[in-house]
Parts: C-alpha cells; sequence; structure tokens
C-alpha cells in the first residue's frame, strides 16, 4: 500500500521508517526540506516539499493512488485541514491525524476522522501505570456508543480462562497486553498476572464492567 504522511518530524519519520519496513511505499510531506534529514539515507520514498493540505502537493505525493494518509505535523489546525482534504477530496478512507489538544479531538473524532491526542495519550497512560483502576477508554465509535478500552483487573481472575471472564462479565475481550506485547487471546487462554485487559464494551455499560472486573470470579454475576 502507498501511505502519505504529513510532517517529517520525530513522529513522521519514525512512521515513514515502519511502514517501509513493512514493505508499503511511503510519501513524506513538510514544508522545511532540512526536516528530511530526519529519515537517513536509506529511506527509499518521497520527499515532498511543501503544504501538507494543498492538492498539487499532495498529488505529488502520489494521493491518488494511496491506501492511507497520516497527518502528523505540529500543528493542530494543519493536521485537521489536510485529514479532511484527503479524505474528502481524494476519498482516502484510511486516515489519522495527531492533535495536541484534547477537546478538538473528541470533535474530530465524532465527525468521523480518527485522532491521536499525543498529550492527553501520554498523560493517560502515565495515570493507568501510576492508578490501574477503573475503565480507560482507548478508542470510541463516531457515535459514542460503543468503546475499547483497558479495564482494571483483580488479581482474582488471575489462572481463569478468558472464557469464564467474559461469561462473568459479559463484554468481549479484544486483546491482553502480556510483558509489553499486545497478543490475540482464545476462549482457552488463561489470564496471567500482570495482564492488561482491553475489552469492547457499551459505553453505558462501563460502571457495570468496572464493578465486574473489580470482583473475583465468583462474586461478579452476582
Amino acid at each position: 500500500m502507498h501511505v502519505v504522511i504529513m510532517g517529517c518530524g520525530r513522529v513522521g519519520s519514525t512512521l515513514a521508517h515502519s511502514l517501509e519496513q513493512q514493505g508499503h511505499t511511503v510519501a513524506v510531506i513538510d514544508q522545511d526540506p532540512t526536516a528530511f534529514r530526519r529519515l537517513g539515507s536509506g529511506f527509499s520514498g518521497r520527499r515532498v516539499t511543501g503544504v501538507g493540505f494543498d492538492q498539487d502537493t499532495l498529488r505529488e505525493a502520489g494521493i491518488e493512488e494511496a491506501g492511507a494518509f497520516a497527518a502528523v505535523s505540529s500543528g493542530d489546525n494543519s493536521n485537521i485541514i489536510a485529514a479532511r482534504v484527503a479524505r474528502e477530496m481524494f476519498g482516502i478512507e484510511n486516515v489519522a491525524a495527531r492533535i495536541y489538544d484534547p477537546r478538538r479531538a473528541e470533535v474530530y473524532q465524532r465527525l468521523g476522522i480518527p485522532t491521536v491526542a499525543t498529550v492527553r495519550w501520554t498523560a493517560d497512560q502515565m495515570l493507568r501505570r501510576l492508578l490501574p483502576s477503573g475503565a480507560e477508554p482507548l478508542w470510541r465509535d463516531p457515535s459514542g456508543g460503543v468503546q475499547l478500552a483497558e479495564v482494571h483487573t483483580d488479581t482474582a481472575w488471575v489462572g481463569h480462562k478468558i472464557s469464564r471472564l467474559q461469561e462473568e462479565t459479559g463484554v468481549r475481550v479484544a486483546f491482553l497486553t502480556r510483558l509489553g506485547e499486545a497478543m490475540l487471546p482464545t476462549s482457552e487462554t488463561v489470564l496471567q498476572e500482570g495482564d492488561l485487559v482491553h475489552v469492547m464494551m457499551r459505553t453505558g455499560e462501563v460502571e457495570q464492567v468496572e464493578a465486574a472486573f473489580a470482583k473475583g470470579p465468583e462474586e461478579a454475576h452476582r
């Protein structure tokens, strides 16, 4: 797949290399030509100097053949405008924008533009490690009715199968993070100490799910 990235900072350059390593073709756009130094000599993709929401610049970067677009410059407004142009003018379905202001991120998420609020995300992840309790939303659908969340799980669940956790709490476990690595569990997967549990659930059921996960397996269904 061809991917166009707007912004050649640390995030953009890292993303470009990661995508190339996975076999994708990449074009990186930045207004500052010196920013491309971050890509190094090993980068084989396109380097396009220009404004990332300018249609001619996007065409030069191959947006018309692209399967995805990432707006990761340092400006919230530029990222959102570029993401909307990529989606609305060129029909790119896989679009994501980096946003520093979490209030804006929520608004654009509801408009159907996937966003990553970097400051808020980092703070939330730190809080999850310092105060591991409750449910922390990782993703919401545009309507806000369904969310993916990491839910604090009582140690009484350790040693029990994921199937039992799902049956007694009424949620679907999307994935686990074990020893820093994400894994897709089966119904036979046994929960281990230190596992982070990520579940899909209805937003209106968050408190009920939190309560069930905070209890042991013998009490969750009561």
